[in-house]
């Protein structure tokens, strides 16, 4: 019997092991709260306005306080609110929300228009200027120096504030307002008792949580015992900006304003940062108010900003990023890129050629033809070869078999690097000239997925064509690409002499090694030439390209003299990981596939810091156990709706801890989440902190939508 039940334990025990290895292999697709931002700016009419504060009711009512009255939100813009025709004569101070409904303090009273309009209270204070309402409809009025307490109608007592409030809150556990002051937080009784119980300097807001009174400073914050008012901890400065001018529970989390924009802290103490114009109108925050349907309410300078939370599954996602990119980015059936000439006004963008296009399209066509693999859908279909078309034309426009192009347009539309620009043999078009080695990494990967999926043969056979065109072109030219000049381009060269005149510790004598190899073992594969073989073979063999492929990557780092070596370079680390696809897949025998999986899995080490979903999952396909999973669903989680590059800086954070410069330029221990930092394709730096594109360009989803569909088609999300 003991050893019945020891073979059960084993077995439960093993099949425990599988679950879990299981696990680490899959993500199950599940909701999470997404979050974007919708910008309200003042309209045109109202610039200068000083806007003041922000709140909302509970029919979802958004009303904004201003030196012009009250404004609402409409059509995109800050206008007037006209709803309550008496309102807009009064002079209003002030605003709160009481048990869900707007009460404002004007120069005189202090009413609402619910309640059948039955609350109504002279003040009789000079200078009103804050209003905070207590228990039933007790209210506490403050001017520049006094404070008055009301018992309905009647002011109970009138005190001094010694200095000018600039805050005041009614705490109902203990049936009590606090008042702050520069110096000073006063504690004042409905029955109009004062005191100050803490006294602190520079102090600008103030806002409860169940336990504690949290106090914004000009340089941090700090919390008291709600109860007590002893302080808890010395003055926390380890946060974006320090100078706190607003802060607000929310929820779960506690909102800070401040003049370099908002931020939450969660119950864990990380922090979420909402700054830039991929969140605010502008960084200076003024307040922070709970919204309608979960939503938050930034209100800054010159406009208001909602922070929407809605729940969303990665799979939604990638349906926001299918359509954000088949609305504004196929041109002619490439993936393309939009420049805007006014920030962030997509009704100004058009779309522009790259010297990459071919590489990007072919990056977004392979996440189109995985979301084939998965789904079997007929528009994914279409797009794939639509894009497939555009691809293909890229080396049918060009005089030298198997050259593709950069890129082609309409004759007449070049605006820079005409010199570049040939004229096509249809006189209506020309092509652009110099490809270079991202380019043909770009083809070799895609057409490879293309031949492997598609589900006909004609069109599988058109990339396999397409797979030996280029390859010869690359052999019959002695491992060059050959432009129409009859020169190599810069770039495109794979000759022994090239790659092998780097030293070990240049990346590009590494990468191009792969890249030539991944070529020929994929032409090898799939035309079943045997040159393809050889002439790989007689690079291992005579030229060391085995050896090369098998450079520690760890070993790449400066070499003096070499401009190649000057930084760590994050476009050959997307080459290198597109190459890996193909190097690993169509090894030419299994002893070969496991040297490959050695240098990747390096490499992929190397490259962990980034929690890049892209990298993560082609390493998955090497059949590796862990391959940071959750690090890459946190990026893709992570990753903003918002893809317009607007100007983000980081580098003055007070919250983040920054590295000693260094050659791979990993600025922080951690790499910040992609909605906090520059928008970037994948040959950027992750660990970049400033940068943008003025807001004039909008990334394409293919950034998205690459890994996503990889890791459906792999099997590692479901």
């Amino acid at each position: 019997m003991k050893t019945t039940i020891a073979i059960l334990c084993c077995v439960l025990v093993t099949g425990g092991v599988l679950v879990a290895k299981e696990a680490a292999r899959t993500y199950h697709d599940e909701s999470f709260l997404q979050d974007y931002s919708e910008r309200v700016p003042l309209a045109s009419e109202l610039h200068g306005a000083q806007l003041r504060k922000v709140r909302a009711d509970r029919n979802g009512r958004v009303l904004v306080l201003s030196d012009k009255g009250l404004l609402q939100v409409h059509e995109g813009r800050l206008k007037p609110d006209r709803l309550h025709r008496p309102l807009a004569d009064m002079r209003i101070r002030d605003m709160e929300v009481h048990e869900g409904q707007f009460v404002f303090l004007t120069d005189k009273h202090v009413l609402s228009n619910a309640w059948a309009g039955r609350f109504l209270a002279s003040h009789k204070m000079r200078a009103a200027e804050r209003l905070a309402m207590g228990t039933a409809f007790d209210f506490l009025v403050a001017g520049s120096e006094r404070v008055a307490c009301f018992r309905g109608p009647d002011a109970v007592r009138e005190l001094s504030t010694e200095g000018g409030v600039r805050q005041a809150v009614f705490d109902p556990v203990r049936k009590q307002f606090l008042v702050l002051t520069e110096t000073a937080l006063w504690r004042v009784t409905s029955a109009g008792e004062q005191a100050a119980v803490f006294r602190h300097g520079q102090m600008n807001c103030l806002a409860l949580t169940d336990e504690d009174s949290w106090i914004g400073t000009s340089n941090g914050y700090l919390r008291l015992d709600r109860r007590s008012f002893e302080q808890r901890s010395d003055i926390e400065t380890k946060v974006p900006c320090t100078e706190i001018l607003c802060i607000r529970p929310i929820g779960d989390k506690t909102w800070f304003g401040t003049p370099r924009g908002a931020f939450a802290m969660n119950r864990d103490g990380t922090i979420d940062y909402y700054a830039s114009n991929r969140w605010l109108v502008d960084d200076a925050v003024i307040d922070i108010a709970p919204g309608p349907d979960g939503s938050v309410l930034i209100l800054s300078k010159t406009g208001l900003s909602i922070i929407h939370f809605e729940p969303m599954t990665l799979a939604g996602k990638a349906e926001h990023f299918d359509k954000l990119t088949r609305r504004r980015h196929i041109r002619y059936g490439f993936n393309s890129a939009f420049a805007m000439s006014e920030p962030g006004d997509l009704s100004t963008g058009t779309l522009i050629d790259e010297d990459n296009d071919g590489l990007w399209t072919s990056m977004y066509l392979a996440g189109e033809l995985f979301r084939y693999a998965v789904t079997r859908s007929d528009e994914a279909l279409r797009n794939c070869y639509e894009s497939f078309e555009a691809m293909e034309r890229l080396t049918e426009i060009t005089p030298m078999e198997g050259f593709p192009a950069r890129s082609f347009d309409r004759a007449g539309y070049q605006v820079a690097d005409k010199p570049r620009w040939q004229p096509a043999a249809d006189a209506h078009w020309v092509w652009k000239a110099t490809t270079s080695s991202d380019e043909i990494v770009g083809h070799f990967f895609v057409y490879a997925i293309f031949a492997e999926i598609v589900p006909d043969q004609s069109w599988r056979d058109r990339a396999v064509a397409l797979i030996d065109a280029i390859m010869d072109h690359i052999v019959r030219n002695d491992w060059y690409l050959v432009d129409y000049n009859g020169k190599p381009t810069q770039w495109g060269r794979w000759h022994p002499e090239y790659v092998n005149r780097f030293p070990r510790q240049v990346g590009d004598r590494r990468l191009n090694s792969v890249e030539i190899i991944a070529f020929l073992q994929t032409a090898w594969h799939f035309t079943g030439k045997d040159i393809y073989r050889q002439k790989a073979f007689e690079l291992f063999e005579k030229h060391g390209y085995l050896d090369n492929i098998m450079i520690p990557i760890w070993e790449i780092g400066r070499v003096p003299g070499i401009d190649l070596t000057t930084e760590w370079n994050h476009s050959d680390d997307e080459l290198a990981f597109l190459s890996y696809w193909n190097l690993y897949r169509y090894a030419f025998n299994e002893h070969l596939r496991e040297q490959y999986r050695r240098t990747i899995k390096e490499h992929w080490q190397i490259e962990r810091p980034e929690k890049n979903p892209l990298w993560n999952f082609i390493y998955a396909d090497t059949g590796a156990e862990q391959f940071d999973l959750a690090e890459s669903i946190w990026s893709l989680q992570q990753f903003p709706l918002d893809t317009i590059g607007w100007d983000i800086r980081n580098s003055d954070r007070r919250d983040l801890t920054f590295l000693e410069p260094n050659f791979r330029e990993q600025s922080t221990p951690e790499v910040l989440p992609p909605d906090e930092r520059p928008m970037s394709k994948y040959n950027g730096n992750a660990f970049r902190l400033d940068g943008g594109e003025g807001g004039r360009r909008e990334f394409s989803g293919d950034i998205y939508l690459l890994p996503y569909w990889m890791g459906r088609y792999l099997g590692v999300i479901h």
